[in-house]
């Protein structure tokens, strides 16, 4: 599956984008995505189910607080993917209503570089440049996942370059971009359209410096490095990334910084293998033990717990204790300690424990005797689970 997008970088806005904004860019999207306008076009209807995704989250206050500390961990439950042009339409009418009202002239095409704050249609705004992301795997162990964990991490990545302040500029002067007149748009007609395109001289500014900075050599950015500390959530799971906004690559010319994405990796743990919240332990008891039935001690995250095993327990029983798992992301609750038994076979045995062995062998009693009810450890585990 395709890794997806930040939904601030869909709908180009920043990271403090007002609902006004928000609800403007998905407007612009929705219009130059729209499946009337792109019949038949796989790819335009893909984009228009990504922004309306994008929208679906970042209008809504709550999801959006979600978002901006967990990414898209936070928000698992929002999926356009497989929605039909009719959900959307239904969920987001309002934002349609006016957008195919009719109306004559012509339409004005804007075929930018991708960077935020070009209008469409017309009209010049100085871009925003935007950091690119960067990633970080972070190793855990079951302990830290278990109750959240601070770490410090250091990050090499591109900073504001403080000789410029960021400007790009050596001595803060800049002028005309001669190419475009100072409009940061190159236009061509053709016909009943208008292609519109961001000037490749001045990149959409209007403007050029007139003395690069030598330490930047123009780009407001170098080469540097960052400690920070992340603050990562009860509950993550191996492959979860979760995002730290605004800690990526700083964004040329005093522009908006990309994310840090933690990537997260699980440490083994020789005690449990982990299923979600739920922590599957391997518990060995002897054949006595299994016989006569017997109180143990087991480990759970943090210490210990005591069972009782039932006499007659047989190998491949499933018991839980619930509530000693791991807690739930997002959620309330803890995961269950699923405890997995074996009855442990000894391969060597003594003279006087393999007359005992034999006595027993020849017990009625010992002989296996399955019934009708019996399940396979297969049917056993497929049933604790529904």
């Amino acid at each position: 599956m395709a890794e997806k997008r930040d939904y601030y970088e869909v709908l180009e806005v920043p990271k403090n984008a007002t609902a006004d904004e928000i609800k403007k860019a998905y407007r612009k999207k929705a219009l130059q995505y729209h499946p009337d306008r792109n019949p038949g076009d796989k790819e335009a209807e893909e984009k228009f189910k990504e922004a309306a995704e994008a929208y679906g989250v970042l209008s809504d206050e709550q999801k959006r607080a979600r978002y901006d500390k967990y990414g898209h961990a936070g928000v698992n439950g929002q999926d356009f993917s497989g929605a039909s042009m009719n959900d959307i339409f239904s969920q987001f009418g309002d934002i349609f209503s006016d957008l195919f009202g009719g109306g004559g002239g012509g339409f004005s095409f804007n075929f930018g570089n991708g960077f935020g704050g070009s209008g469409f249609g017309g009209g010049s705004q100085k871009p925003v440049y935007r950091g690119s992301n960067l990633r970080l795997r972070v190793k855990l162990t079951l302990e830290e996942i278990n109750s959240g964990v601070k770490k410090k991490v250091k990050v090499n990545k591109y900073v504001t370059c403080q000789k410029c302040k960021g400007s790009g500029s050596e001595d803060g002067q800049t002028e005309t971009c001669k190419t475009c007149g100072g409009r940061g748009q190159r236009m061509m007609r053709q016909g009943f359209f208008t292609q519109v395109s961001t000037c490749p001289t001045c990149g959409g500014e209007g403007r050029v410096i007139k003395k690069k900075c030598p330490a930047c050599n123009g780009d407001g950015i170098v080469k540097g490095e960052e400690v920070i500390e992340l603050d990562i959530p009860a509950g993550v799971m191996e492959g979860m990334q979760l995002s730290v906004r605004g800690k990526g690559n700083a964004g040329a010319r005093n522009g908006v910084p990309g994310d840090l994405l933690i990537i997260i990796e699980e440490e083994k743990n020789p005690l449990f293998e982990r299923d979600e919240a739920n922590l599957i332990h391997n518990l060995f008891i002897s054949m006595p033990q299994a016989a006569l039935g017997c109180n143990v001690e087991v480990p759970c995250i943090g210490g210990k717990v005591s069972i009782k095993i039932p006499a007659g327990t047989q190998s491949g029983d499933i018991m839980r204790v619930r509530g000693k798992g791991l807690p739930v992301l997002n959620g309330y609750g803890r995961g269950d300690l699923i405890i997995n038994v074996n009855v442990w076979t000894p391969k060597k045995l003594s003279k006087d424990e393999e007359k005992l062995m034999k006595d027993l062998l020849e017990s009625e009693n010992f002989k296996p005797k399955p019934g009708a009810n019996d399940k396979s450890a297969f049917d056993k585990i497929r049933d604790f689970f529904r």
